[in-house]
């Protein structure tokens, strides 16, 4: 003789786990928000690191005023 539920007793059980694994992943997604680096970029946030990069790259002398002067066009248009 078998004892419990059987199958519905299996499935409910997966059930059970699947949305006590499901609610902490969200619990901890809720907790800390963009924890990745793989977060939204936002447009106008980009183009100012870019631009301050570039700026740091003129500054340490690794272009020249023609290439930081086109690629500061690049960035803007």
């Amino acid at each position: 003789m078998m004892m419990g539920f059987g199958f519905i007793g299996l499935f409910l059980m997966l059930l059970f786990w699947g949305v006590l694994i499901a609610g902490a992943i969200w619990v901890i997604r809720a907790l800390f928000p963009g924890g990745g680096a793989s977060g939204p970029v936002l447009p106008g946030r980009d183009a100012r690191g870019a631009r301050q990069i570039l700026d740091e790259r003129y500054a340490r002398g690794e272009l020249t005023r023609e290439q930081y002067e086109q690629m500061k066009r690049d960035l803007e248009g």
